[in-house]
């Protein structure tokens, strides 16, 4: 009987060990679940970060030449397309030259009977002289031929000026490029009167070998580029990097450009000033009056730089989570460059070097106070990738 009491006994505390095995799992599971979740974190330290500013930009040939009339007439001849690429002193027009012509022809007229009345008036002022000589005539009649000589001079001068005005006039109904360049619109065709008064020129011929891209900096842009005074514009436009164009479909243009000039003068209207950068343009992809974004690179060193990710935003203002020693994250404001990369944040203020900051999570799983366990970030895609290739390499 004692023997089975025993047996009793013994298969009570099973029964008893057996009960609280799922309480002594349910009280391990509740301890994983309350455990502190693993963070990526970073330790922040002094980088050179590369930054970029877009300024929207208008295109201009280096000349914009409006071909304009000096004469009114009718357009008889174009003899040139929109799009086509000319050369100094290339025809591109011709007027009605009848009517200028015949003005020329009027005048060169004038000029030889100008012409034949001073040959007259010196013939008779020679005469008169030899008589005065011999005190035949008085004065008074040698002065009258002097007079009469000097008056058809005068008229011959007055008639060559006129033949030399109607000459070019008749010269401008040819109308001809200023400079190599490419052809504009042509709003006007054969037939067309043309007029130096009209409101649209006959074309416009720009020469594309190189453009200007205007855009323009804000009074603080400025500011910042002389250093608040310690230089002149002229020597912060020369130390200023070369700058790139980004092209309206995205594309970036091949050949670098350089700032040329700075306007002196800030717009009341915008608070901005006008720049002009210059870009080589030899295959002549660039057109006046296309658009695109100067792209200005600017670099800074000992700063402290953090991913994008990294930060949130609460009421305009940008925070980051700071680990502190008790691994316990803590929402920190800080201020950024308004440049950056795309990626990565310059931050101004907030941060110093040294101190952890939580880089996934935030925004989703992270809230302020709360515990973490610090792991090191994942290794991108491209890094493990190069990290496997290299292994492999060391093993053969």
């Amino acid at each position: 009987m004692k023997s089975i009491a025993l047996s009793k006994g013994s298969i009570a505390m099973m029964l008893a060990a057996v009960a609280l095995f799922p309480s002594c799992s349910k009280n391990q599971q509740q301890m994983q679940q309350g455990a502190a979740p693993e963070i990526a974190t970073i330790t922040l330290s002094p980088q050179s970060a590369d930054l970029q500013s877009t300024y929207p930009a208008t295109i201009k040939g280096k000349t914009d030449i409006e071909i304009r009339p000096q004469v009114t007439g009718f357009i008889t001849k174009v003899l040139v397309d929109e799009g086509q690429r000319v050369r100094k002193g290339q025809t591109l027009f011709t007027l009605d030259q009848v009517t200028f012509q015949a003005a020329v022809d009027q005048a060169r007229a004038a000029v030889s009977t100008a012409q034949t009345a001073v040959n007259t008036a010196k013939m008779t002022a020679d005469s008169k002289k030899t008589l005065f000589d011999k005190n035949i005539i008085s004065e008074y009649e040698y002065q009258l031929s002097q007079n009469s000589l000097a008056q058809a001079e005068s008229q011959l001068a007055n008639a060559k000026a006129a033949l030399a005005s109607a000459q070019k006039n008749l010269a401008y109904t040819v109308v001809t490029a200023p400079s190599d360049g490419v052809v504009g619109s042509i709003p006007n065709r054969e037939g067309s009167l043309a007029s130096p008064s009209s409101a649209q020129p006959l074309t416009t011929v720009s020469d594309n070998s190189q453009v200007y891209a205007y855009f323009s900096l804000t009074e603080k842009d400025l500011l910042n580029m002389v250093g608040e005074g310690e230089r002149t514009i002229e020597a912060a436009i020369k130390a200023m990097p070369e700058v790139q164009l980004r092209l309206s479909d995205g594309s970036l243009y091949p050949l670098s450009g350089k700032v040329a000039t700075v306007s002196g003068v800030i717009d009341n209207s915008t608070g901005a000033s006008s720049v002009r950068a210059l870009f080589n343009n030899p295959s002549g992809v660039l057109r006046s009056g296309a658009t695109g974004q100067i792209i200005l690179p600017e670099n800074k060193e000992n700063v402290i730089i953090i991913p994008q990710k990294a930060t949130f935003e609460l009421q305009d203002r940008r925070f980051a989570y700071v680990v502190n020693d008790s691994n316990k994250i803590v929402s920190t404001p800080i201020t950024i460059e308004a440049n950056n990369d795309g990626k990565n944040f310059v931050v101004t203020s907030g941060l110093q070097a040294g101190q952890r900051i939580a880089i996934e999570g935030v925004g989703t799983k992270l809230a302020d106070g709360m515990a973490i366990t610090p792991v090191e970030p994942k290794a991108a895609p491209a890094d493990a990738a190069q990290t496997a290739q290299t292994a492999q390499t060391a093993q053969k």
